[in-house]
C-alpha cells in the first residue's frame, strides 16, 4: 500500500495580510485536517513566523509532526525544503495554510491514479490553467527538488522542467490564496 506524507507550508510572515497566516483561526487546523482526511499517513506542518503561538492552534494528533523552518524568512523554498526533509513514504502531498475552503474533491483529483509509479509522480492542481495547490511530489524527486529550491520561488521551476502533470480543478474551486 503506498504511503503519502502531507506537508502544510505555514511559515511565512503574512506581510500582505498583516501577520502570520498560521495564526488565522481555523486555517492551520483546516489545512492539516484536509490532508489527513485525504489519506496522508502523517502531516508535517512547517512553521516559522509566530511558530510558538501557531503550535497551540493545532488539534492534538499523533499523525501531525510540527517543524520550524529556522530560515523561513528566506522564503517558501526554505519552508518546502524543511517539509521534504521530514517527509516519509512514497510521495508528499503539499498544500499552503492560506487556502481555506479547499474541498476534498480537489485533493482526490490530484491523487487520482496516474500511469506512473507514485514514487516518481509530479502532479499539480491548476485552476483555469493557473498553477496552484495541492501538489503531489514522488519521493524520487525530493532530494533534487530540495537542491533546486531558492528563496521565495517554491517548486514551480522544478515542476515545469520535470514534466509536472497539471490537474485542472477550476470546476471544483477557485484555488486562490487568501492574502488580504
Amino acid at each position: 500500500m503506498p504511503v503519502i506524507s502531507g506537508i502544510v507550508l505555514a511559515a511565512g510572515a503574512g506581510t500582505r495580510r498583516g501577520g502570520p497566516k498560521a495564526l488565522v483561526p481555523g486555517w492551520l487546523d483546516g489545512a492539516t485536517r484536509l490532508l489527513l482526511e485525504a489519506g496522508c499517513e502523517r502531516v508535517v506542518v512547517v512553521l516559522g513566523a509566530g511558530a510558538d503561538e501557531a503550535r497551540g492552534r493545532l488539534s492534538p494528533d499523533p499523525r501531525i509532526e510540527i517543524r520550524t523552518a529556522i530560515d523561513w524568512a528566506q522564503g517558501m523554498g526554505a519552508s518546502l525544503r524543511e517539509g521534504l526533509r521530514h517527509a516519509t513514504g512514497d510521495a508528499a502531498l503539499i498544500t499552503l495554510v492560506d487556502l481555506p475552503g479547499t474541498p476534498a474533491t480537489v485533493v482526490d483529483r490530484v491523487l487520482s491514479p496516474s500511469t506512473s509509479s507514485l514514487r516518481v509522480a509530479l502532479r499539480q492542481a491548476t485552476y483555469d490553467g493557473r498553477p496552484g495547490h495541492p501538489v503531489l511530489v514522488g519521493a524520487d524527486h525530493w532530494q533534487a527538488l530540495s537542491d533546486a529550491l531558492e528563496g521565495d520561488r517554491g517548486a514551480r521551476p522544478y515542476l515545469r522542467t520535470h514534466g509536472v502533470a497539471e490537474v485542472e480543478c477550476g470546476d471544483l474551486h477557485h484555488g486562490r490564496d487568501e492574502d488580504t
